[in-house]
């Protein structure tokens, strides 16, 4: 049949032309079933599992979890509520990890995975890291673990790897961070190699968390008095991924960039045609799928030099994101969005627990 009589192919959604027409990938940054079932619908092939999805999963799926939390209580007579709330974690990952099994098998492992992150409280202890990812690990045989990039994050993705576990490297916003976590990968990857170890299905990524990036340099650009074009800060997250898929290309890195903490179409758009993973959260796939922002590969078209001079010129944490030598591994952990990530994601641990509490032990009093 001629090209000039051939049926046109009929899409879905943006995301869905997107994931069935270029090599990148859609996850869904949640685990609640209604936001997940819809993902997969729209080409979906991972997901993502945490404390502040499970809280959004107990807010959306009570008659799914708060009885299940009451038998935990049961059957766990002296956990705190905190161990219940990431028994809760595990229980709410492992049922969702189910639905992605056909993609696992169909991908042999490179995708169809679950992501669920490990606990922030050991985000300076890499044993910690290594020995709850090596449990995470058998929660089902499609999970992929979150581990902090910090200075012990790095330590422990390379034992996780070597352990064949499939790593996803989170809390992570600069160039250098990137190049740590795929060197820490190769390196876990090849003392696997050496031993005659199985790496055919693991499918490591690394997360660049775009938008939390952009989020700092306005928060600094606010205190610091720093006048630009407003439009320019939607940039730096994007400006930092593409150098760094170009970095992971040139360098034949074993391990996929992952796009998440979306603020703009183009943590989506931008990407679009690299054997990258975008991961947005539910309504920002709905809002791309409403959007008549075309599918058109877009990864290899560079941000406006302009635009990098500008920010590189006013922002001294930009040039640590954006170039490979920025950053020092021991100074991860104190890197401005590493900070307020880290203390957000253990807010969210503490919220967790605070939920649970308030329904193994609900307030007899109304007035109070």
């Amino acid at each position: 049949m001629s090209s000039a009589t051939q049926t046109p192919v009929a899409y879905k959604s943006p995301l869905h032309e997107m994931t069935q027409s270029t090599p990148t990938v859609l996850w869904n940054d949640s685990a609640t079933l209604n936001e997940l079932t819809y993902s997969i619908e729209h080409g979906a092939v991972g997901a993502t599992c945490n404390p502040v999805i499970v809280l959004e999963a107990l807010k959306r799926e009570p008659h799914l979890w708060n009885d299940h939390i009451r038998k935990l209580a049961a059957e766990m007579p002296t956990a705190t509520e905190d161990q219940i709330g990431w028994k809760l974690v595990e229980d709410i990952s492992s049922t969702r990890a189910k639905l992605l099994l056909p993609m696992y098998e169909k991908y042999k492992g490179k995708n169809g995975r679950l992501s669920i992150q490990t606990d922030p409280r050991f985000y300076r202890d890499a044993k910690a890291l290594t020995e709850q990812a090596l449990h995470f690990d058998t929660l089902g045989p499609n999970m992929i673990v979150k581990i902090p990039v910090t200075e012990a994050g790095i330590a422990a993705i390379e034992e996780t790897t070597y352990a064949g576990v499939t790593i996803n490297a989170t809390a992570c916003f600069t160039l250098p961070q990137c190049v740590a976590v795929a060197e820490a990968v190769e390196r876990g990857l090849s003392r696997r190699e050496k031993e005659g170890k199985d790496i055919s299905a693991m499918g490591p990524v690394c997360t660049i968390m775009v938008g939390r990036l952009d989020d700092w340099l306005k928060v600094v650009a606010e205190k610091k008095n720093i006048t630009l074009d407003p439009g320019y800060l939607e940039w730096a997250g994007v400006a930092v991924f593409k150098k760094t898929y170009e970095l992971f290309r040139q360098r034949k890195y074993r391990i996929r960039l992952l796009s998440a903490a979306f603020r703009n179409h183009m943590h989506w758009s931008e990407f679009i045609g690299g054997d990258v993973v975008i991961s947005p959260p539910y309504k920002w796939q709905v809002r791309f799928n409403s959007s008549d922002v075309s599918v058109t590969p877009r990864i290899d078209k560079p941000v406006d030099q302009k635009i990098i001079e500008e920010l590189l010129g006013k922002f001294e944490d930009f040039g640590r994101a954006f170039n490979d030598r920025g950053l020092a591994v021991s100074e991860f952990d104190h890197y401005g969005p590493t900070m307020r990530t880290l203390r957000q994601f253990l807010e969210a641990g503490q919220e967790l627990a605070v939920r649970v509490r308030d329904i193994m032990l609900p307030n007899p009093d109304p007035l109070l």
